[in-house]
């Protein structure tokens, strides 16, 4: 056996446990034991060369070698997440599975008990990762569909593509649907007309066009962030690429044609812009606005107008997004047809739209009020014709 203690440095203490250092087919592997005991070390050495071998074997015969975190994050982000409408979100969240559990930690080695260990610990944390909120108030944890987003659903991803594409087997591989924490379900949030006309008023003038397409297009956030070459005059529609990398189309109905119309010549290459209201310079990026010059607007900038319109607005309980379910339900309302409302807002599938269905309730209780109706007039002309063959 090949297990040794190391001698102490000039200085320095020796280190109490066994390293090993041996070879397999010409290739060196060395490293602590962390045993003490010379039995633990050589038993622990037996099974790092039998693991070696298997190794080497599976090298030779699909040509991947062991796969850790750090390289599997990496190839990840090369080959898909950097393709993602939020890429931002998914960089930060593979670098937090590489700090996690290190960069030299197999994916073959991630057993069930590290998931379940890796949930805990993410829905565990604030917010932000935040202790207090502007207002001094304890922050709140984050959201179950956050932590499944930022744990269990990115790996589940990243396993899938290592099989799929990378051709790697994992026996051992977690039961995915066994750590995703229960979400509650998305409501469905709906603008009443005195609700829409607030936003209407309170909006900033430069911001205006920008909010009337979102409630026009029922895109996502980002997706309404559009393009010059996004939009296509003679075919009439409007291309992106939105969630999970997907192409997203919205036609271009008269009323988004005068939108787009009228933003014309504003910004060589961005749809959407602002007039800056005062000139300063971003001390960490170096960026200058100059006050009455118009900018593109951003994911970020967006965002913060838009907390400022629904507090002007005094528009409760309505978040962005809801705009869309906005579109949605009214769409549904006014076509009665699910399939429309699914390509309209671009959902991959029906099960998604599905959640809308709800605004068909008075609908169906029309119908069911007709067909019991129609089966009184029924009943009522078949008393009326034995009436009258009673007569005769």
């Amino acid at each position: 056996m090949s297990v040794y203690r190391p001698k102490g440095t000039s200085g320095g203490a020796k280190s109490p446990f066994y390293q090993y250092d041996f070879q397999v087919d010409g290739n060196r592997f060395f490293g602590t034991t962390k045993a003490t005991s010379r039995r633990d070390a050589e038993a622990i050495e037996k099974e790092l060369k039998k693991k070696a071998k298997a190794d080497l074997a599976e090298q030779r015969k699909s040509g991947n070698g062991p796969l850790t975190y750090d390289a599997a994050a990496g190839r990840y982000w090369t080959e898909v997440g950097q393709y993602h409408a939020n890429s931002d979100a998914t960089w930060t969240n593979l670098g937090r599975l590489v700090e996690y559990f290190g960069k030299t930690k197999r994916l073959d080695e991630t057993t069930d008990a590290d998931i379940a260990a890796l949930v805990a610990w993410r829905r565990a944390q604030t917010r932000w990762g935040k202790k207090e909120d502007a207002a001094g108030n304890p922050m709140g944890m984050i959201a179950a569909a956050t932590v499944n987003r930022s744990t269990v659903d990115l790996l589940k991803k990243i396993f899938n593509r290592a099989k799929r594409v990378w051709r790697y087997s994992f026996p051992l591989e977690p039961i995915w649907k066994d750590h995703r924490l229960d979400e509650p379900k998305e409501r469905v949030r709906e603008l009443d007309a005195d609700e829409g006309e607030a936003l209407e008023e309170a909006v900033r003038d430069d911001y205006a066009l920008w909010l009337e397409f979102a409630r026009l297009s029922g895109l996502r956030h980002k997706e309404t962030l559009i393009r010059w070459p996004n939009v296509n005059w003679f075919a009439k529609k409007i291309t992106t690429i939105g969630k999970g990398g997907r192409e997203v189309s919205t036609p271009i109905t008269d009323d988004i044609r005068a939108i787009l119309e009228e933003c014309k010549g504003q910004h060589p290459e961005f749809v959407f812009t602002y007039v800056a209201r005062k000139t300063r310079t971003d001390k960490k990026t170096g960026t200058s606005w100059v006050k009455g010059q118009r900018y593109p607007i951003t994911y970020q900038g967006s965002k913060t107008q838009w907390r400022r319109l629904r507090a002007k607005a005094k528009v409760e309980d309505f978040r962005f997004h809801d705009i869309r379910h906005d579109v949605g339900t009214k769409l549904l309302r006014a076509t009665g047809n699910l399939k429309v409302v699914q390509k309209a807002l671009n959902h991959a599938s029906i099960t998604t739209t599905v959640k809308y269905a709800h605004v068909m309730q008075d609908e169906v209780a029309d119908g069911l009020a007709l067909v019991a109706k129609s089966r009184r007039d029924g009943k009522s002309r078949k008393k009326s014709r034995n009436d009258v063959k009673g007569v005769a």
